[in-house]
């Protein structure tokens, strides 16, 4: 069972990923540094640090599906 406190939604908008809110900041619509094909690699097994271009916090995805991204810390 995947623990809901360690995921985080994104979308997908003209081949560049977006989360509606930083988990940290709260500011809106954070385009982040990943491309879709990268998406594939990490639900493959690769994890990915991902640094949020606007506080400069930090998480590991260590998985993803079609909606959300998985991290290896609480992040809700």
């Amino acid at each position: 069972m995947i623990p809901f406190q360690n995921t985080w939604p994104y979308d997908i908008i003209m081949g560049d990923i977006y989360v509606q809110t930083c988990p940290f900041c709260a500011k809106n619509n954070i385009l982040i540094p990943m491309k879709p094909e990268e998406l594939q690699v990490i639900h493959e097994g690769k994890k990915k640090l991902l640094v949020f271009p606007c506080c400069n916090n930090k998480i590991n995805i260590i998985d993803v599906d079609t909606d959300y991204l998985l991290s290896d810390q609480p992040i809700r």
